[in-house]
């Protein structure tokens, strides 16, 4: 988008140029035409720097990345506080928004600075910490009061970020007093004004709900919190054609063997980050999914040759506490797992807007189609209800093929 804008400005600028040229302007022609060649010089020849947010557990970073520039290396290193990450492929500048604002114009002295998106969560995240001066000591409550309940901490930071959007929009009214009133009209002015997701819409009203059940001395009646009716989504499924050119795209071992795992077993990205070596015993054929979605523990089979696979790769990299591991013998992370599926989704050929959860949908419905009873299906994906593994039933090609149209009747 910042490359596209840069284009358009200097369209604009040689439009202008034109015109200048074809009308021959007396008066001050040359003062803007001067001008128009001073932006027209700078909009091409300054480097683009990209600068974003990044959150490593409890600290927040200024990410500042840009290809190879000498020039630039040393403005970043005249900050005085810019640090080289080597995982991150940038440099890094602990967060402050009066920081923020301060590292933006020193750079953009030196280069076009691209922050749209940084911009927009530093202004999240200055709303977060208003109303956390209002509410903090509630929140933390709250916090400590999910974890004390064993919830997953993907769970406690979705309800906490979902938490925070709410508490910010009430703009410091006391909590004692809010009401239903204020739920319809976070719904209406919020979600439904920026087009929000409903899954988006759900995780506020889940977290609203388990945050108010906890409040003594409430208006709000937390079981009364009415849920937006649900979409009825069928799952996206692959075809074994294009799975087989995705599990083949890959020339890293390592990335090929946790494409194949996924789809082999039917695992959800954090399953197969979670799995250790100690989970896969060979000698039975089988994989230990330890605590999973809903804190539950299932098994499932591996296949013989993609065993022979595992093989070949533990002996190439000798993973030591986790099953895949990253930099500095660290667990893989969730965003370099989905880079390897988009890469060879990209290398495949395959132009569907696919992500790496399809794998585990293709899985369920093929074994559908071969004839895998649904109960059997419910257990190996780990699903509390039927109704769940149901959905597959809608996109089985064996079930839809065996349907005889009334068209070819006429």
């Amino acid at each position: 988008m910042a490359d596209l804008n840069r284009l358009i400005s200097v369209g604009w600028v040689i439009c202008i140029s034109k015109y200048f040229y074809f009308k021959r302007l007396k008066n001050g022609t040359s003062l803007c035409f001067g001008v128009i060649c001073l932006v027209l010089k700078k909009q091409i020849t300054l480097p683009l720097i990209q600068v974003r947010l990044l959150q490593t557990g409890k600290q927040q970073w200024i990410r500042i990345q840009f290809p190879y520039h000498a020039g630039l290396i040393d403005v970043v290193k005249r900050l005085g506080d810019a640090t080289w990450s080597s995982v991150h492929r940038s440099w890094l500048v602990a967060y402050t928004q009066v920081r923020y604002e301060q590292v933006k114009v020193e750079l953009s002295k030196h280069a076009v600075v691209s922050c749209a998106e940084a911009d927009r969560e530093v202004t999240r995240l200055a709303g977060r910490d208003r109303a956390g001066e209002l509410y903090g000591a509630e929140v933390v409550r709250f916090e400590q009061w999910m974890r004390s309940r064993r919830y997953s901490d993907n769970t406690v930071r979705v309800y906490m970020d979902a938490l925070w959007v709410f508490l910010h929009f009430l703009q410091g009214k006391p909590l004692g007093i809010v009401s239903h009133e204020d739920i319809i009209r976070f719904n209406t002015e919020y979600i439904l004004k920026r087009r929000l997701s409903l899954s988006f819409q759900n995780q506020v009203i889940n977290a609203v709900k388990l945050f108010f059940s906890i409040q003594s001395g409430r208006q709000l009646n937390p079981e009364g919190i009415a849920r937006p009716r649900r979409e009825k989504r069928l799952p996206n499924v692959l075809s074994k054609s294009e799975v087989k050119r995705i599990l083949a795209a890959p020339v890293n071992v390592k990335h090929r063997v946790m494409l194949a795992l996924i789809y082999a077993c039917g695992l959800r990205r954090g399953e197969l980050l979670n799995i250790k070596p100690t989970d896969i015993q060979s000698d039975r054929g089988l994989l230990f999914i330890r605590q999973a979605k809903g804190k539950k523990d299932r098994v499932v089979p591996i296949p013989e040759t993609l065993l022979e696979q595992l093989r070949s790769y533990f002996v190439a990299y000798r993973p030591k506490l986790y099953l895949f591991e990253g930099q500095g013998d660290a667990q893989y992370s969730e965003k370099s797992i989905q880079q390897v599926f988009k890469q060879a989704l990209c290398k495949a050929g395959i132009g569907k807007p696919a992500t790496l959860h399809w794998l585990r949908h293709s899985y369920a419905t093929h074994l559908l189609e071969r004839g895998t009873d649904l109960r059997y299906i419910q257990v190996l994906l780990g699903h509390s209800s039927t109704r769940t593994t149901e959905l597959y039933t809608h996109v089985s090609n064996q079930n839809l093929q065996q349907i005889r149209s009334p068209f070819d009747d006429l």
